[in-house]
């Protein structure tokens, strides 16, 4: 919807760009350029965009709330004098080294819903904050085409007070030149002179109006002050001053479209979840549990145990005679046998290997009304959130009503003030015919050209007036603008 309303009005304000204040080499801005750097720098929509990135956070930790949870630890201890082994489970009075380690598993089977409930809650809790992230860019949108069109506005009162200002300035000139020859007398030269010295004064108002609203768009951009700008301004033609639809049928609309409506019935959504996991804390637990430890204690430690002996040799030494028949003599050579191979720390730690795995029912029964306090405040919240939806609901529809009796009335002006100002052109006509014909006093003239500027003025002011109101309605039809 944001993009929507930038494309209509971008391509409606930029038709036809002349320049807007003055001749100097100042940047001359479009509507998009505006609104892009509005966006930009806006806080809100700068403080939206991470409001989402915290949601979606959210969104991701509930699910991964239905894994299972694993911790491991592990800790290390020296011993001094008189202790505890922690293997044998008896008392020693020596210096020992403890090592123990342990991991944990535990997945959660039922719980009353609340998992599946509070991961629900987040999808809506994000998606509202999406849809109040586009709230917000939509308000700036908004706010800077109302300032864009505003600045048009006093741009063209100032061009309408320039206009005047330097026909008021011809017409003294022929009157000093009708009161030199004797035509005029001299009090209409004077008068003339303060009409001059009035428009003069009018146009210096209309150009710090011009430049207080160029300094308010400045603001709604984050812009200095003192940053040179000038804005195009296009030839805005109107086709036609019919409202099609009703503010009934704009309103029923705009209940689909825009995101601020979405973003209430989402935070219903999550209010409602949010009571029905608050519901679950009422029911029992269930939780599959699952750990694994062993321990190490170097006062359990039996060193490798070996003995050295002799044994006979594989190679005879010689030969012995005895009663005529020759012997092979073998002498001894030492020999290293193993007794024990020890008890080492892989060995103690594979031995002492405790495993569990446990079904465990929680019940609550009484825990000081915490649950059903907390069932009480989701309940409530949840009429709230109902309460703010309607509450959003009521101010779109008395905006959308403000808006079309506003483009009503505007479109009333429009036409009532083009006839005035057709009928002050032709009275200013004539009136300027006569009075260089002296058939009318100078007073007489002079009314009918403020007349006339002021009609002029009075149509700038219904024709930009009417033009925004209908472009808001059509915005909250979702409608696409051709420009």
């Amino acid at each position: 919807m944001m993009r929507l309303f930038t494309i209509w009005f971008l391509t409606f304000i930029t038709t036809v760009p002349v320049l807007a204040q003055s001749e100097n080499s100042e940047k001359e801005w479009t509507l998009q350029e505006c609104v892009r750097v509005a966006l930009d720098n806006n806080l809100n929509v700068r403080r939206g965009l991470y409001n989402v990135e915290s949601f979606k956070v959210g969104l991701f930790q509930s699910k991964m709330a239905f894994l299972p949870s694993l911790n491991a630890g592990s800790s290390y201890g020296e011993n001094f004098g008189r202790a505890l082994n922690p293997v044998t489970n008896l008392f020693i009075n020596r210096n020992s080294t403890a090592i123990n380690m342990q991991a944990s598993s535990s997945l959660t089977l039922f719980n009353g819903l609340r998992l599946q409930n509070s991961f629900r809650q987040s999808q809506r809790d994000y998606e509202a904050s999406e849809q109040d992230l586009e709230k917000s860019r939509n308000d700036v949108i908004i706010n800077v085409v109302t300032l864009y069109v505003n600045v048009i506005f006093n741009q063209e009162l100032f061009d309408n007070a320039s206009y005047q200002l330097n026909s008021s300035q011809q017409q003294l000139q022929r009157i000093k030149r009708q009161v030199a020859v004797g035509g005029l007398p001299r009090g209409d030269e004077l008068n003339q002179e303060a009409q001059v010295a009035t428009n003069e004064v009018n146009l210096i108002n209309q150009e710090n109006a011009l430049n207080f609203s160029l300094l308010q768009l400045k603001q709604a951009m984050q812009l200095p002050g003192g940053t040179p700008m000038r804005v195009q301004v296009p030839d805005l033609q109107l086709e036609d001053l019919l409202l099609e639809d009703g503010p009934n049928v704009t309103y029923d609309i705009a209940l689909q479209n825009m995101p601020e409506i979405r973003s209430a019935m989402l935070k219903v959504e999550s209010a409602q979840l949010a009571l029905k996991a608050s519901k679950g804390s009422l029911y029992p637990r269930l939780s599959l549990n699952g750990s694994a430890a062993s321990n190490y204690s170097s006062a359990s430690d039996i060193p490798r145990t070996t003995i050295t002996g002799f044994a006979p040799s594989s190679t005879p030494l010689g030969l012995v005679n005895v009663s005529g028949t020759n012997y092979d003599v073998y002498g001894l050579e030492p020999v290293t046998s193993v007794i024990s191979e020890g008890y080492s720390q892989q060995d103690q730690l594979k031995d002492n290997l405790f495993k569990q795995v446990s079904l465990s029912l929680s019940i609550p029964i009484f825990n000081g009304w915490q649950n059903r306090s907390g069932v009480q405040r989701a309940a409530i919240n949840h009429e709230v959130a109902n309460i703010n939806a309607q509450e959003t609901k009521n101010s779109l529809r008395q905006t959308i009503e403000t808006a079309y009796n506003d483009a009503l009335a505007a479109s009333k002006s429009y036409a009532a003030s083009q006839k005035q100002v057709n009928a002050r052109e032709e009275a200013y006509r004539m009136a300027k015919q006569r009075f260089e014909l002296g058939a009318i006093n100078y007073f007489e003239y002079q009314i009918s050209e403020n007349d006339l500027f002021q009609a002029k003025s009075d149509l700038a002011r219904a024709k930009y007036n009417f033009i925004f109101k209908k472009k808001i309605l059509d915005f909250y039809q979702g409608k696409p603008i051709d420009y």
